[in-house]
């Protein structure tokens, strides 16, 4: 007689379409947590590539392959991957992004604290050979823990997501579903969208390591869809600078008008950049996980003030 699985402490999530190129890649970081109490969901939107071959060729007991029997819409396939998960705590991770071996061990502690609503690490931006192109991006003015007007604040004069994509963020489910989750009308920038709602919720919790790597494929969404996502952007903000309890300042209304060409601007070059380096189609010369993804920068004291910046995408 089997023993009753136990529901996992966090649900990590891989929503994939078409994801045989970087796949198993993503799902090996996953695996080599250090922290055991997690299960991982892929759910394949109706793949007509290896996708499916993939997910299934890892036997491990912490993985649950589902697959839509046709292919939703990308936001539908995010909310659906969420529905499917069975732990308190969640990650969406995209099937080309990779985790730091020490992620879950060092975010899952900031959420035992109930004023936390959402922790976020910094992310290394690397290109489609794994070769970071921009180091530790992220968090700027966010380190620590911040209020969502604090936050509200920093989108507003950044005009950018300066918490990150999903891969280096961990929430709660239930803070998710009383939010209303992901919302399909904000499809390109649907992780600030929440990120906002979710601070209805709790506090931020800015963390300096460097936890996770976001992939810059010369033609992923991001890439080909700047011009939505500019949109989108702007529309959050400017909800952002009418919401009368984030306590909008005149300062932060009129930074916004710099920030957010800005951060396009930023965003252009670096996606121009990561084409560049993918041309030199020489594989990473890393020999293990550890050192392929980004390492832990600034697990002691002395580095929590280091905010380096390089060009990136989110200030």
């Amino acid at each position: 007689m089997h023993a009753a699985r136990t529901t996992p402490h966090v649900s990590i999530c891989i929503p994939v379409y078409q994801g045989e190129k970087f796949l198993a890649e993503t799902i090996r970081s996953v695996l080599a947590q250090t922290y055991p109490n997690f299960e991982l969901v892929i759910l394949d939107n109706a793949s007509t590539d290896n996708t499916t071959h993939i997910a299934h060729s890892f036997h491990d007991p912490r993985i649950r392959v589902e697959t839509n029997p046709t292919t939703l819409p990308q936001p539908h396939n995010w909310q659906r991957a969420i529905e499917l998960c069975h732990a308190p705590l969640i990650k969406l991770l995209c099937a080309d992004d990779l985790l730091h071996p020490r992620c879950l061990e060092l975010q899952v502690p900031h959420l035992d604290n109930p004023a936390i609503a959402l922790v976020a690490a910094r992310r290394n931006m690397i290109d489609e050979n794994s070769r970071t192109v921009a180091p530790r991006r992220g968090l700027k003015g966010l380190l620590g823990q911040h209020s969502n007007v604090h936050v509200a604040r920093t989108v507003l004069r950044t005009g950018a997501n300066p918490i990150g994509e999903p891969g280096g963020v961990l929430f709660r489910r239930n803070d998710y579903l009383a939010t209303g989750g992901w919302n399909p009308t904000r499809r390109w920038a649907m992780d600030l969208d929440l990120w906002i709602r979710l601070l209805q919720r709790g506090d931020l919790y800015g963390q300096p390591e460097t936890l996770a790597s976001f992939r810059l494929g010369a033609h992923s969404l991001s890439a080909d869809n700047d011009a939505h996502i500019y949109h989108d952007q702007n529309t959050i903000t400017n909800e952002i600078a009418t919401t009368p309890e984030l306590h909008i300042r005149t300062i932060d209304r009129a930074a916004a008008h710099i920030g957010a060409p800005l951060s396009r601007l930023r965003r252009r070059l670096l996606f121009t950049l990561s084409a560049i380096t993918s041309r030199h189609n020489q594989p990473t010369k890393h020999n293990d996980l550890h050192e392929a993804v980004a390492p832990v920068v600034a697990l002691s004291g002395a580095h929590r003030h280091a905010e380096r910046r390089t060009v990136g995408i989110a200030a």
